[in-house]
This record gives structure tokens, C-alpha cells and sequence, in this order.
């Protein structure tokens, strides 16, 4: 098993952080089924520790103050959970327990809790370890707000443990990205993981769409953007996938 240096003697990078991350905890859990029976998918542990509280660290650890976490599923779990945390910083929870919105819907339904033109958005259902730096400082410090709308944190199609898909993006030298399209394969996966513009949800209903309703404005103007991580990335998306992952968390 490979030792990291402890947080404490990585090194550090030089960046403006946006004030706040959205945490997407709403969705059903359909493919992690029979264990979202009874608790919704983010309070499902890996390696002893809910994926909530996982990604929750990550915002904690890289200094970001403010996190929003949406909840509809088990709500009353996830915001039991928020209040539990020995760290809990400052948390908001945006109420989707009238309707499940997908993840466009909910980031426009959580616009007024959300600080700053920019933010963060964290699927909590993916798993990133941090190579050399912190994963969230690294993604701030690429990102240019002159030049960009949404810059996603992206895995190598080869390194994307627990995924089974064909991948999502294509991506330039300069880090621009074009979407797979038909039946073809993408080199690179979407990891959960992005900051984004404000204003691309302006005017938006608060109905259920996917992030898609906002990124393809993104790239119509050519303001889509990648950055390949360094580090691991996990998709926990059945019950197989947590003994999967686990057993690769052991190893690296």
C-alpha cells in the first residue's frame, strides 16, 4: 500500500476558490438497490465512510466555506447527516422532497443559497482521491472566468474505475472540450466534479433538466473546458462497485 504525505505537507497552490460547493445528494439510487431501500445512495459508506461525508471532507479540506447539499430521497437522513458532522462548517440544505428536479433543476432551485458568479458542484455518488495537490485547488487554479463558463474536472476513459460507458468528452491542447457523439468513443469521463458559471442558469424554470441543459450553452460558445486529474476516481454506482472500489482503495 502506497503512504501519502499527510494534508499538512502536500503542496499547496496559489488560487481564488469559489465560496461555495454544491453537493448533488437528491437522486434515487436505482442501481444501488436493494441497499437504497432504506437510506438514500450518498449515506451509503465506502471504506467506512458515507460518500456524503467524503465529499463533504474535500470541500472541508481545501478551504472552501459554504456548501449547499440538495436533498429529496431519505431527505430527512441527509439532513440529519449534514447536522452530525464533527466538521459541519457552514451547510445549507436545498429542499427538493416536493420533486426530484435532476441536476439542472436543482442547481436552479439552489441558485439563492449559492454564493458567487462561480461555484463548484460535486456528484456524490464518484469517489476522487487527490494525486500531488488537492483535487479542488487544482481545478480552481485552472480556472479563468475571462474564457471559460464550466470547467470539469475529467478521468482518462483507461483510469475510470466502476464506469461502463463510453466515455463523455473529447478534449483539445488548450483543454477545450466537444462531446462524444453517436456511437463513438470518448477518451475522457465526466468525474462529478466542476466548476461552473451562474449565469448559465439564468432564466432557467425550476423544473426537472439535467446538467446537459447548461453545458451545451457552454459549448456553443466555446466556453467548455477540461482538466484531466492526476489522482483516482471511483464511480460507486451498484453494490458491486463499493467491494470493487474498496479493494482498489487498499492497493493504491
Amino acid at each position: 500500500m502506497t503512504t501519502r504525505p499527510p494534508l499538512s505537507l502536500r503542496p499547496t497552490i496559489a488560487c481564488t476558490l469559489p465560496e461555495t460547493a454544491m453537493v448533488m445528494a437528491a437522486g434515487l439510487g436505482k442501481r444501488m438497490r436493494p441497499l437504497t431501500a432504506t437510506r438514500p445512495k450518498p449515506l451509503i459508506e465506502v471504506a467506512g465512510r458515507s460518500l456524503l461525508d467524503r465529499a463533504l471532507d474535500g470541500v472541508a479540506a481545501a478551504g472552501i466555506g459554504h456548501a449547499v447539499v440538495n436533498a429529496h430521497y431519505f431527505a430527512d437522513q441527509i439532513e440529519a447527516a449534514v447536522k452530525s458532522r464533527a466538521r459541519p462548517g457552514q451547510i445549507d440544505i436545498s429542499d427538493e422532497r416536493a420533486r426530484l428536479l435532476e441536476t439542472g433543476g436543482g442547481i436552479t432551485k439552489a441558485l439563492p443559497l449559492i454564493r458567487g458568479d462561480s461555484f463548484f458542484t460535486i456528484n456524490a455518488d464518484n469517489m476522487w482521491i487527490d494525486g500531488p495537490v488537492d483535487t479542488l485547488r487544482l481545478i480552481a487554479a485552472r480556472w479563468n472566468p475571462a474564457e471559460m463558463d464550466a470547467l470539469l474536472l475529467l478521468v482518462p476513459l483507461a483510469r475510470a474505475h466502476g464506469y461502463d460507458g463510453r466515455g463523455d468528452f473529447h478534449m483539445d491542447g488548450l483543454g477545450r472540450l466537444n462531446r462524444r457523439g453517436g456511437l463513438k468513443v470518448a477518451p475522457f469521463v465526466y468525474s462529478g466534479l466542476q466548476i461552473i458559471s451562474r449565469h448559465l442558469f439564468d432564466g432557467e424554470p425550476t423544473e426537472p433538466f439535467t446538467m446537459w441543459r447548461a453545458w451545451h450553452k457552454a459549448l456553443a460558445s466555446g466556453r467548455m473546458f477540461g482538466l484531466s486529474h492526476p489522482g483516482l476516481w471511483f464511480h460507486v454506482g451498484t453494490p458491486a462497485s463499493i467491494r470493487e472500489t474498496e479493494a482498489l482503495l487498499t492497493e493504491a
